[in-house]
């Protein structure tokens, strides 16, 4: 019988495949990670300059729109819409607000400047809020009122808040009608001069004594390093305070004098203050309201109705920024000493000073 099956061929070799080695898979082991102490940190700041960038952004934004939504008056203020209506019919809001100095006077005399310019504005309010101030500035603010009535025929309206005194009133009494809120504090017709004298500061306390040679007996009076006399109070009196009061009392028998002769407002410049009802009753204002009886007002003497109202406001700008900063700041220089020292002739009603 045939048998096809393997046979033997008598030879023990035998074939087998060598088996291919299989690598291990890797292991990875995770080592715990080292947190860094500024991690948390860095994480703040990045926030902070995303939050930084969007500020900046809306801020280059916001300035774009000021320069192209601006009123025109040279490029120097917004306006603010207080009460829409005819625009062709606008009524102006000036702020006179806080103690009347130099740059008040400079930015007031530039809004108006800008009101004679637009043929649009029929009437002004001035907001008047301050205490009063210094002299100068408090006349040419009135000076600035007088001249935009003389030049363009358009009425103003000074509307008193809170406290509107001495310089406060000194410049109301230049416009066409005075309105006042019923809890206003006014009136403080008169001047007031104060210095301050350091001698014996120096001399006891610092061990300073001021040495000064002078061309004549008055150059230096008053001054900060000696005692003020009875002579130099009278002398100081007669050359600065009496004529700064005489004008005041000047002015408001001119603006009042429809309602009051010069020896009542005489009687009056005592620097007594007055309630919104007291000054109406001697007639040291015309009523007694709230803006919108301003705006009425405003509204009658310039003979429209429906105006728009709107309030004059500074664009933002970089300088407005650089200036908040230097608030912040504060050194004691020779212009600082000067500001201390140097006598001061204010309309001011500030009690206690």
């Amino acid at each position: 019988m045939d048998y096809d099956g393997p046979q033997d061929s008598g030879s023990n070799d035998f074939s087998f495949e060598e088996p291919v080695p299989v690598s291990p898979a890797p292991v990875y082991i995770e080592r715990p990670r080292k947190k860094s102490p500024f991690r948390f940190l860095w994480r703040i700041l990045f926030g902070l300059s995303i939050i930084g960038n969007f500020l900046m952004f809306v801020l280059l934004i916001g300035l774009a729109a000021t320069t192209v939504l601006g009123t025109g008056h040279d490029g120097f203020f917004i306006e603010e819409t207080i009460v829409d209506g005819d625009s062709t019919n606008k009524i102006v809001v000036i702020r006179l607000e806080g103690i009347i100095n130099g740059d008040m006077s400079d930015e007031l005399r530039k809004q108006f400047r800008a009101v004679e310019k637009d043929t649009e504005v029929k009437a002004v309010i001035v907001r008047t809020i301050t205490p009063g101030g210094g002299v100068a500035a408090s006349d040419q603010i009135h000076h600035e009122i007088s001249r935009l009535r003389s030049r363009t025929g358009k009425p103003v309206v000074a509307f008193m808040q809170t406290v509107a005194a001495s310089g406060g009133y000194y410049t109301s009494v230049a416009c066409d009608s005075i309105i006042a809120e019923p809890t206003v504090i006014t009136g403080s017709i008169g001047v007031i001069m104060h210095h301050m004298v350091m001698k014996e500061l120096l001399e006891e306390k610092l061990g300073v004594r001021a040495v000064t040679i002078k061309s004549g007996e008055k150059k230096d009076w008053p001054s900060a390093f000696e005692e003020t006399t009875e002579e130099q109070k009278k002398y100081l009196y007669d050359k600065l305070v009496l004529p700064a009061y005489g004008r005041f009392v000047d002015l408001v028998a001119d603006g009042r004098a429809d309602h009051l002769t010069y020896t009542e407002v005489k009687k009056l410049a005592d620097g007594s203050i007055y309630s919104a009802q007291e000054a109406m009753d001697v007639h040291l204002i015309d009523g007694i309201g709230y803006i919108e009886e301003a705006i009425s007002v405003a509204e009658g003497l310039a003979g429209i109705s429906g105006g728009k109202v709107v309030e004059y406001k500074r664009p933002f700008t970089f300088a407005n920024l650089m200036r908040a900063e230097s608030m912040f700041g504060f050194s004691i220089d020779r212009d600082s000493l000067q500001e201390l020292t140097v006598p001061r002739l204010e309309y001011l009603w500030n009690p206690g000073l």
